[in-house]
């Protein structure tokens, strides 16, 4: 009996170390500021040493909320007439739910290949109803890293990825989930804020890379041809690059890619971020931006917050930041959920990725790198109308916290790598 105990609390052991290990040597050294953002070695460091090509002429569109999220991606699905990926985290039963399904299925009934892919935990909430009625219509559904023997090593990496391909030349990706609680305008507390992205140009062809490397790893199965990469014309002026990290490959990329963007800056930094659970080398590379006079802003949830322990573990290291001068910012209407980062008013990075140890080592992840100075102003002001509704919390008040929320806050921060 002992020797079944002993093997069985081995396996549980080497479960942990397995899931909660990104499998790669993290970023441990400090990175040196040596050029700033409009710099030609910026540029060379984001296209070439960490991430695909930044290419020229795309459009993208930015929306907010779910009444102008859903519509448009819901008209991009209607209008396919060749092939639909679609790779996302939350999905769960609702009317939301039940549109999209209904879309997807009638284009795949209509001719139109339909790939969808749903990361396991992110969809456990969805009634299999829905699923079932998607593959009697023709749509072709895999789970991410499904509870299986042969996944318990994988278990801890879900794909956050949030993907949306339409005949290889329209794309979105963003933060949004397929749940009640993107619907609405975040008018109140049960309807989140959030930001999604609709793409048009030949990034969308890195788009469509991102999401068929994941495809490729549930289904076993390659998609190709033209179809899926037809030829793509410029749709309009933006550089733009997409890029991805996950532990299988590349772990570590991107949070690379947002160190090297945080020490580049010299103006402005600005941070948006539903979990903001800055890890040691992000504080000491946010800390140093500071001390160079960079003005670094940072808007992430308030009390009304789907995860508590995150909001606990993210307050405990708040301290070293708004000591160097950091300005936080609680948004307090409702769950916010945006991710964007907008450095020196000219990098743009928005997608699925938080700036949390869970996003920069644990899950999938994709973000779309945009290079211009009027992109970056346009996202710029709608951060700052969200920081209208934000309170503002001061080092003072962050000293002055309660006993009791200090103590809750420092152990839930012992958990900061794993969030």
């Amino acid at each position: 009996m002992y020797i079944a105990l002993g093997v069985g609390l081995a396996l549980i052991v080497a479960l942990l170390y397995v899931n909660l290990s990104a499998g790669e040597r993290r970023v441990s050294q400090e990175i040196e500021h040596l050029y700033p953002v409009g710099d030609p070695q910026f540029y060379q460091a984001m296209g070439m040493l960490l991430g695909p090509d930044i290419v020229a002429g795309n459009r993208v569109q930015a929306l907010n909320n779910g009444d102008e999220i859903f519509p448009s991606m819901l008209a991009a699905i209607r209008g396919a007439r060749g092939t639909i990926l679609f790779e996302t985290f939350i999905y769960w039963s609702g009317e939301i739910g039940d549109a999209f399904a209904q879309a997807l299925s009638e284009r795949a009934r209509a001719g139109v290949k339909v790939h969808v892919l749903l990361d396991w935990l992110g969809s456990i909430k969805v009634e299999e109803r829905l699923v079932e009625e998607m593959k009697r219509a023709g749509v072709e559904v895999y789970r991410f890293h499904p509870l299986r023997w042969y996944n318990l090593g994988r278990i801890n990496n879900r794909t956050h990825r949030k993907l949306l391909i339409v005949d290889g030349r329209v794309g979105f990706t963003g933060g949004v989930g397929i749940a009640p609680s993107w619907t609405g305008h975040a008018q109140d507390a049960g309807h989140w804020r959030d930001s999604h992205f609709r793409v048009e140009g030949p990034v969308v062809a890195q788009m469509q890379s991102v999401m068929l490397a994941n495809w490729s790893k549930a289904s076993g199965r390659i998609l190709h041809g033209e179809a899926y990469f037809p030829p793509l014309q410029p749709a309009g002026s933006l550089p733009a690059q997409m890029f991805h990290s996950s532990p299988n490959g590349g772990s570590e990329s991107m949070q690379l890619m947002v160190l090297i963007a945080i020490t580049a800056a010299v103006k402005t930094i600005d941070i948006a971020s539903a979990y903001f659970v800055p890890d040691e080398m992000a504080r000491i590379a946010l800390v140093a931006a500071l001390q160079r006079g960079v003005r670094v802003r940072v808007i992430t949830p308030g009390q009304k917050i789907d995860t508590q322990v995150v909001r606990h573990a993210s307050r405990a290291l708040w301290g070293e930041l708004l000591e160097a001068g950091l300005q936080m910012h609680v948004y307090q209407p409702t769950m916010y959920h945006c991710k964007v980062v907008i450095v020196d008013g000219l990098l743009a990075s928005v997608g699925s990725t938080n700036f949390d140890p869970r996003s920069f080592h644990l899950n999938d992840e994709a973000n779309l790198n945009v290079y211009d100075t009027g992109f970056a102003a346009q996202l710029t002001r709608i951060f700052e109308q969200d920081l209208e509704r934000c309170t503002p919390c001061t080092l003072a008040q962050w000293r002055a916290r309660p006993l009791h929320e200090k103590l809750r806050e420092r152990v839930t921060s012992w958990l900061a790598p794993v969030l």
